[in-house]
Formats: structure tokens, sequence, C-alpha cells
């Protein structure tokens, strides 16, 4: 392919320009018309936005795209972008797939894919000064610190599942987020029971909030395309996985058995029925924080991405997502100015 054309992002390009891009393929389905035509239903995206078109039976890239083109690699692609009524599409000139020398032109794999709007050297960062300032120095820290810097390049990547945060840094963004949420609800009700016995464990509670997802490193197999189960993961799951991991610091940093068994039930307690139902039910107050800011976390972030990507027009969403209901925008700006949204 030429360099004739500019290198753009196809997230930033704007109706009937044409360019240069670099996508990650991420469906082909074949299909045919009531009319018998034949066509492949295909999918390109880059970090901000994914472009489904049809490559059809009689287009010059038909034979290609049939014997060549494959979800979950990545490409170079000619094409103008285009608006039409089902929506954005390419209309192609040329593709190839991509080689090391696209380098020089700005490839990198990350570019195509989404990934958390925050930095994810600062969430680490901010992770870890969490750690150091709510966890007293010892065997607990030393754990979490321990399993933190173990896994620093993978959890910056990792998504944190395939349904919420499902995009690059996710995992690291929903950890920071539940380590900041918990502390703040340990501080609250140890304040308000002061009196409670034995005294709520603020150390376990931050502990239990960054250790209890990180059992997804090794139940997901993070790939461009899709987030795929691991054998482990299919088998055991993220709990025990997990689980396992912090008993196996545990030995290692001298943590005593008292403050490791409290640890391993936030960590096997902290998914919420029905969606997911735990092992065992919260039975110690630490559990009890860890799980329901987890539950807040996760359902939040469907929510928003719900909100963010429906297409139904109206004031209310369709009700074919993951939490099974329709939600509500409320009134269109020019509605509410006009008073027949009330």
């Amino acid at each position: 392919m030429s360099r004739a054309k500019s290198i753009v992002r196809l997230s930033e390009m704007l109706p009937d320009q044409e360019g240069d891009l670099f996508a990650l393929m991420t469906l082909k389905e074949e299909h045919t018309t009531r009319e018998g035509k034949r066509y492949f239903k295909v999918g390109f995206r880059d970090a901000g936005r994914e472009v489904v078109f049809p490559v059809w039976d009689n287009s010059p890239f038909a034979a290609a795209c049939r014997d060549q083109w494959t979800p979950g690699r990545f490409y170079k692609l000619r094409a103008v972008y285009r608006q039409s009524p089902y929506g954005p599409q390419l209309d192609l000139r040329k593709v190839r797939e991509t080689c090391p020398a696209d380098a020089e032109d700005g490839f990198d794999p990350l570019m195509c894919l989404p990934r958390s709007r925050f930095d994810a050297a600062g969430m680490y960062g901010e992770l870890r000064q969490l750690v150091a300032q709510r966890i007293p120095p010892g065997p607990l820290r030393r754990l979490v610190e321990e399993l933190l810097e173990a896994d620093k390049e993978r959890l910056v990547l990792h998504p944190a599942g395939r349904h919420h945060h499902a995009f690059c840094g996710g995992l690291l963004e929903h950890t920071l987020s539940m380590a900041r949420c918990c502390a703040m609800l340990a501080d609250e009700y140890a304040a308000k029971y002061p009196d409670l016995q034995p005294p709520l464990d603020k150390a376990v509670v931050v502990a239990g909030a960054v250790l209890h997802d990180l059992g997804k490193l090794e139940e997901l197999a993070w790939e461009p395309a899709d987030t795929a189960w691991t054998p482990a993961g299919a088998l055991l799951g993220h709990v025990f996985l997990g689980r396992d991991k912090v008993r196996q610091a545990a030995g290692r940093v001298g943590l005593d058995d008292e403050t490791l068994l409290r640890l391993e039930h936030v960590i096997v307690a902290h998914q919420f029925p029905p969606e997911a139902a735990p092992p065992r039910p919260p039975m110690t107050p630490e559990a009890l924080i860890v799980q329901a800011a987890d539950y807040l976390a996760v359902q939040f972030d469907i929510m928003a991405e719900i909100l963010r990507r429906d297409p139904a027009p109206g004031p209310l969403t369709s009700d074919k997502n993951l939490l099974h209901r329709r939600l509500y925008r409320g009134a269109a700006p020019d509605e509410r100015a006009s008073g027949r949204g009330l």
C-alpha cells in the first residue's frame, strides 16, 4: 500500500473523508439476503469507533475477505468513511494485514483497542500509594505490594471482565475504584460502630478490595478481538484462582493465620447473587463492605455503558441489554426547554 494518503484514526474520520488507517478486524459473518445475494458482514475498529458494514459477493474484496481476512488481526486500510441510513460504513480502497514496518507510521496494537479513559501509570501509582497509606507496615502490606508488583505489566492492560470494565486497563480502573470506595466505607462504618467486636479491620477491607479480582489475570486470556476463558478460568473461576495467589503469597511474607483467613473470605464472598452466587455469603463485616462496593461498581459500569451505546430513540432505552430492563434517559434537551418532557 503506497503512502500517498495520510494516516488517520478511524475514530476521528469525518463523513466522506478518505485516508489510510489501522484497525482491528472484529467481525466476519457470512449472510444471504432475501433475494439470494451473498455478503460478509465485517467489522473494523480502533480505540474509539467500530464500523460494521457489508462486503458484497461481487466486491473486488470478496475473495480476500472470504479466504484471508481474520477477526482478531490488525489491518491497514485505505477507505472512505461514509454515513449511511444503516449507520457508519467504510468504502474500501485497499486492505492488507499489518506488518512490522507499519510501526514507522505509528501503528501500535493498543491504538485499535478500547481502553480506560484514565492514565494507566497514574492509576497504578495511586493504587500503590493508597495501599501504603491505608495498610500499616507489616506482612499484610507486603503481601499486597508483592502481588501488585508481580502482576503489574498484566494489570495495567487487562480488562476486568467480558461485560464490565471490558477494555484495556479495565481491571486496574475497577480495582482502584474499589480500593477508594472501600477505604471510604471502612472509615464510615468503623466510626459509626466503635463498639463492634471484633473491631472492623480496615486494612483487611482495603487489602480485599485491591485483591478481590486479581484471579481474573488467570481466569481470562486477553485477546485483541475478545476476552476468552482460560481452562483454569472455566473450571475454577477467578475467585478460587485469586484466593490461591493470596494463599501462596501469605506463606512468603509470614501473614498470620487469622488475617489470612479473613482476607481469603473477603475474596471468596465478594460476588453478589443472583448474578454470580459466591461460594460463601459474606460472614464478616469486611467481606460485606467489599461485596456491596463491588456490586455497585459493576452495575454502575454496565448501566453507564447501556446509556452511552443504546441506539433506541426516545426517553427509554431498549431492554435488550445485560440488565434485561429499559433505562430512563429523560427528555431530550429541546423537550426539557419547551416543557414537553414533563
